[in-house]
């Protein structure tokens, strides 16, 4: 055996011997408390942003439908979303069905400010603000606005409604705290 396959078999043996100690150390993720003060803190935090978008929703109503906009200058009703998330310091995604996946189910009749809502089988969003109204960004030609939950295109096209909370941020693979 050469110097040179003896070298390449110690330094084999050396990786080998550094992956099982690491594998030895590493015991995977460790969930944080459930219910720990930091989660307590944390949830707080995330409900004062959540109601806090509904505020901001209403800064933008007569802006124009822009389609793939997520700025003043124009929204669609995702872009809508995001931006006014963003502003409450909750990153989401441009894209309804992306946003359907963060936060947990809520029914109609629990819906609180700040809540999303979804029609047409994820193909329109927009955010609650109580007494059965939303902020959205409607139609090309239109401009973000107001409408009823009880209106009829909205009754009957109703998809469903999303809480984010910090666990189903978590799940749809987003940092609760950006």
């Amino acid at each position: 055996m050469s110097i040179a396959e003896r070298r390449h078999g110690h330094t084999r043996a050396w990786v080998l011997g550094l992956a099982l100690v690491a594998a030895a150390c590493w015991t995977g993720p460790v969930a944080a408390e459930p219910h720990g003060p930091d989660d307590r803190d944390r949830s707080a935090d995330l409900e004062r942003r959540r109601h806090t978008t509904a505020s901001i929703a209403k800064r933008f109503i007569g802006v124009p439908y822009l389609w793939g906009g997520e700025s003043a200058d124009g929204f669609d009703c995702s872009g809508l979303v995001k931006r006014v998330y963003a502003l409450a310091g909750i990153a989401m995604p441009h894209n309804v069905a992306l946003q359907y996946k963060y936060g947990v189910p809520v029914s109609r009749d629990e819906l609180r400010p700040g809540d999303l809502v979804f029609f047409d089988q994820l193909r329109h969003n927009g955010i609650y603000i109580g007494d059965g109204r939303f902020v959205h960004a409607g139609k090309t030609g239109g401009n973000v606005a107001v409408s009823r939950l009880e209106d009829s295109w909205f009754r009957t096209r109703w998809f469903g409604a999303r809480r984010l909370t910090s666990d189903g941020i978590a799940r749809a693979g987003a940092d609760p705290r950006t």
